[in-house]
């Protein structure tokens, strides 16, 4: 009796012990469809750290982008793990608020990564955030809708046969745009689709003296172009609509184009999880009247470490989880291989199997690598975003000037108006301008 009660004290002792060493992760995170999917298999991770548990903080994108970035910039440390894209990164690591991960190990394979994301995640040689995946940006359609009207996507699109065609595809007794973009307020949300615009315009924010061009005739094409387009063929309500809801729209088929993330590609063509998964095409972004700019993007979604966080090592070991190889593979068992985290592994795009099952696989790697060019070599990195510091102010004000527009709470004229005085406002009390 003896001996079995030593030996109970013991047991519980050590679950004691166990329970006292166990950590737990704060983990905030974006509420799109890739990271929801990594949060239902964590079980894998977890039984191989059973003395790590997850706790997930799941917001909408522009509250995301709030809530860590109060976080880190005070110091608060309410995360261990924050999910941030490849705008924070550089500014974030140049102000020492994030830990490096150059050591995630031997299995990680840091060389695997894309060239041109590994840049973009990186500071001064070193990498700061882990890839979750990559994207740039994509033209996809509706198939049996162009056919029914009789229209054939070219191989490398314009926007005014864009515009042209979306405005025929209408169709308002069928609840069915011609295109859906991007109208939710935000430097991340709408700003994605200006700026992409803005691009293949030719439009750039800044002269070299860092003035602001909102005043000059491009600006202004641009963005009357933007507001008749989704006034004629955008779905209703378009200025509450950012990624999560214009994906919804194209999935439930009320959309017959929609130029938005190639991440979204895996969902349209899901049979899960849209109704029209049999009738998509893909084509590349747009340009303007063969200009060649195709305002192709590059972004990533990535997991970092602040430097306030006092677990470290563990989230360590879940980022080089998250975003190995292993994940990938565990994704492709589960879901297929289509549906894997896509853009950030150079032997993905080497995979026969995801190659067969990811018709969109080699466009998405063009467009991303198109899309690096060049970029650390001009004034100012300029994607679908401007890697400035003061850029996610002014981009979330102009974002919202925008929007106005395009609700028709004001005019194209005022709301490039007012994007110029706060612009230049800004950078000016930023030292910018001489």
């Amino acid at each position: 009796m003896k001996n079995v009660l030593v030996s109970t004290m013991a047991m519980a002792a050590a679950v004691l012990a166990s329970s006292a060493s166990a950590e737990t992760l704060t983990i905030a995170t974006v509420n799109n469809g890739d990271m929801i999917r990594m949060q239902k298999l964590t079980d894998d991770f977890t039984k191989a750290n059973p003395d790590i548990t997850l706790n997930w903080v799941t917001l909408e994108e522009n509250i995301l982008r709030q809530k860590v970035t109060v976080d880190i910039a005070t110091k608060a440390g309410q995360y261990d793990i924050l999910t941030i894209g490849t705008y924070e990164v550089p500014l974030w690591a140049k102000q020492g608020w994030l830990v490096s991960l150059d050591d995630l190990g031997a299995d990680y394979d840091i060389d695997d990564l894309i060239p041109a994301i590994r840049t973009a995640t990186s500071y001064e040689g070193k990498l700061y955030a882990s890839p979750f995946y990559g994207e740039s940006s994509l033209l996809m359609y509706r198939k049996d809708l162009f056919d029914k009207a009789g229209l054939k996507m070219p191989e490398k699109p314009d926007w005014d046969f864009v515009a042209s065609a979306a405005r025929k595809l209408t169709d308002r007794s069928a609840d069915i745009s011609g295109i859906c973009l991007r109208g939710k307020a935000g430097w991340g949300e709408n700003m994605a689709i200006i700026n992409s615009l803005a691009n293949s315009f030719g439009v750039k924010w800044f002269d070299e003296k860092y003035k602001s061009q909102f005043g000059t005739k491009g600006w202004h094409d641009v963005l009357e172009f933007y507001v008749k387009l989704m006034k004629d063929a955008g779905p209703v309500g378009v200025s509450s609509n950012g990624f999560n809801e214009s994906l919804a729209l194209f999935q439930q088929g009320k959309c017959a184009m929609w130029v938005d993330a190639s991440v979204a590609a895996s969902f349209i063509s899901d049979p899960k999880q849209s109704k029209v998964a049999d009738k998509v095409g893909f084509a590349i972004a747009p340009d303007q009247a063969g200009s060649g700019d195709h305002g192709n993007w590059l972004w990533a979604w990535n997991l970092a470490i602040p430097t306030g966080s006092q677990k470290v090592e563990a989230a360590k070991k879940f980022i080089a989880w998250a975003t190995g190889k292993h994940y990938i593979e565990l994704v492709a068992q589960k879901e297929g291989w289509a549906n894997v985290p896509p853009g950030t592994r150079q032997s993905l795009y080497k995979n026969p199997e995801y190659l067969k099952e990811a018709p969109f696989a080699k466009m998405t790697l063009d467009a991303m690598l198109s899309a690096g060019e060049n970029k650390p070599k001009a004034q100012y990195s300029y994607w679908q975003y401007l890697i400035l510091p003061e850029y996610q102010g002014v981009g979330t004000a102009v974002g919202q000037l925008v929007s106005g527009a395009v609700s028709g709470n004001m005019t194209v004229e005022a709301a490039l108006k007012q994007a110029q005085q706060v612009t230049d406002r800004e950078m000016a009390k930023a030292g910018y301008q001489k």
